[in-house]
């Protein structure tokens, strides 16, 4: 073990330290995520304060996914033909400019801006995850690929742990005002990252028949291989599915939880960010154990991911009763470190896959799958919120979680004796 974890930190080391522009990307996705969490505690808390509504607050979350959602047929397109450094680089920009506007959401009666300026936010960031994923195999070589995909997940998750903790801090303090105003900082500084980065299109990507409809006809043709790529269509649909059951309103049941029955800081708000950071290094140590064990071969993703399902359920199981701060801390973790190797394997199983003249469209529609099943999950646990309470809905949540999991190992087992009988 000790071996195998000194191999897996110095692939990381030296990832970092030989390939500049992975370096800077990865920069830039530090800082940019720094200011996303910022953002969502600021606009968790700042609508919790002047609503005090379960179905307000799942309203955010809701406008924060159907944004993408309705953007990622373009989006996917746009990441296939045009220079994905250049859309990392202008949606920075323009998201550094919409964050500002949230300074202006000062009263019950101007939180439609927020909704508003999230929807604007999100759309923009439609473009920029897509590109993000699909730029990832062409800045780094094959053999790379597993660990800069690996560091990248785990940055997310670190700065989720972080960028919750600190945004809780800045926010409980000096006010969500003060959080909205960094994370525009934020996405400038990650622009001057990305500047740096050295890119080049890969030869096959066009830009040729810019019209709406052959723009169109490009999607389509990406949403006809997922249909012929039954195996890619199901992994695809990983992060959607779970997303129904559990994902999409767990942000909503954390900031409950925080406002209501755990009240630290302005509005639950620096509670909600211990809740973050713990789920945060959750998701963060769960893909780097489970790799040591997987590392980047098919068989073994395929499986980690159902068996990792399981311990999503577990961390339910331990939050749901509410039983007190430290327990419900514990279910936090347990749940993000479950599903943090079902999201993180499931993208290494995809940039493994699929060709890369299709990249980005595939990425795109599964984030628009995910996209989608967040802003129902987000509404249906608003709901539940309000009318069966805060355990109720978790318990919900629990036994919703067996029908994602139970779908991917009937098709791993499905796809297993396939294998076989060839």
């Amino acid at each position: 073990m000790s071996q195998a974890t000194t191999h897996a930190s110095n692939e990381y080391v030296e990832l970092v330290r030989d390939n500049p522009d992975f370096r800077n990307l990865w920069f830039g996705q530090i800082v940019s995520l720094l200011g996303d969490w910022f953002n969502l505690i600021g606009s968790a808390a700042l609508i919790a304060t002047l609503t005090g509504s379960g179905l307000a607050i799942s309203g955010l979350f809701v406008v924060r996914m159907l944004a993408p959602f309705l953007i990622s047929p373009l989006a996917g397109v746009v990441a296939d033909r045009y220079d994905r450094r250049t859309i990392l680089l202008v949606t920075d920009l323009l998201r550094a400019v919409i964050v500002l506007g949230f300074l202006l959401v000062r009263e019950a009666q101007t939180v439609w801006l927020l909704y508003v300026l999230t929807a604007l936010q999100l759309g923009v960031s439609g473009f920029f995850d897509p590109a993000k994923n699909a730029i990832l195999p062409d800045v780094v070589t094959p053999r790379q690929l597993g660990a800069a995909n690996a560091l990248s997940s785990v940055t997310w998750s670190v700065m989720l742990a972080f960028g919750a903790a600190l945004g809780g801090l800045v926010a409980g303090t000096w006010g969500v005002y003060s959080a909205f105003a960094l994370d525009a900082l934020t996405f400038l500084i990650s622009a001057f990252f990305i500047f740096q980065v050295r890119y080049r299109k890969p030869a096959g990507e066009s830009s040729a028949g810019k019209s709406v409809t052959a723009a169109l006809h490009e999607y389509v043709e990406g949403l006809r291989y997922l249909l012929r790529e039954r195996d890619i269509l199901m992994i695809a649909s990983q992060k959607g599915l779970i997303a129904l059951a559990v994902a999409g309103g767990f942000n909503v049941v954390q900031v409950a939880i925080a406002e209501k029955l755990f009240v630290i800081g302005e509005g639950g708000s620096l509670s909600l960010g211990i809740f973050l950071t713990v789920f945060g290094i959750g998701t963060g140590l769960g893909p780097i154990v489970a790799r040591w064990w997987s590392g980047d071969r098919d068989g073994p993703l395929r499986q980690a991911i159902a068996i990792f399902y399981g311990l999503t359920s577990v961390g339910l199981l331990v939050l749901a009763p509410l039983a007190d701060f430290y327990s419900v801390n514990l279910g936090m973790f347990l749940r993000g470190f479950g599903g943090g190797v079902v999201w993180v394997f499931a993208t290494q199983l995809l940039l493994q896959n699929v060709p890369a003249a299709v990249r980005g469209r595939v990425f795109a529609t599964e984030f628009a799958l995910f996209a989608l099943a967040s802003a129902i999950g987000a509404a249906w646990t608003g709901l539940a919120l309000d009318n069966l309470g805060i355990s109720a809905t978790l318990w919900l949540m629990f036994w919703l979680n067996f029908i994602p999991a139970g779908i991917w190992l009937w098709w791993t087992l499905r796809r297993n004796r396939a294998a076989r009988t060839v």
